[in-house]
């Protein structure tokens, strides 16, 4: 069985490569010729596909509209609560941000002028042992 697929396989190779170039000779696609079929067929189906065309009536245009139109305004609705949502959740982030910036500073600040009172008491009370030592 398998010398009768390799006979049949070797047959139809041969007698692919024995094939004349004169037979698989055709003429050009881009001739002047076949432009001009080429060109009068597209029309020619361009004409068929348009008579195809079933226009809606004007009930189905008002439908489709109103059906449009809602659409965009749930859509709308929905985009609009997600931008409030969005921003309100930003607005409060910031205020915490600042609210925390603020105390920051305002620790830093209180450390600060008790340092300074600290180092202003020190820097007096040696310039009055300096000048009771002299």
């Amino acid at each position: 069985m398998a010398d009768e697929n390799k006979k049949a396989v070797a047959k139809a190779d041969t007698s692919e490569t024995a094939k004349s170039p004169k037979k698989d000779k055709k003429p050009s696609k881009f001739s002047p010729k076949n432009i001009g079929k080429g060109i009068a067929r597209f029309f020619k189906d361009l004409r068929g596909e348009t008579k195809k065309i079933v226009w809606p009536g004007r009930k189905m245009v008002i439908k489709s509209t109103g059906i449009v139109l809602a659409a965009i305004l749930v859509i709308g609705a929905g985009i609009w609560a997600i931008d409030f949502a969005v921003s309100g959740a930003v607005t409060a982030m910031n205020k915490a941000a600042n609210e925390t910036t603020t105390a920051a500073a305002e620790v830093v600040e209180d450390t600060t002028e008790e340092a300074v009172e600290d180092t202003t008491e020190a820097s007096e009370e040696e310039t009055t042992e300096a000048t009771t030592a002299a």
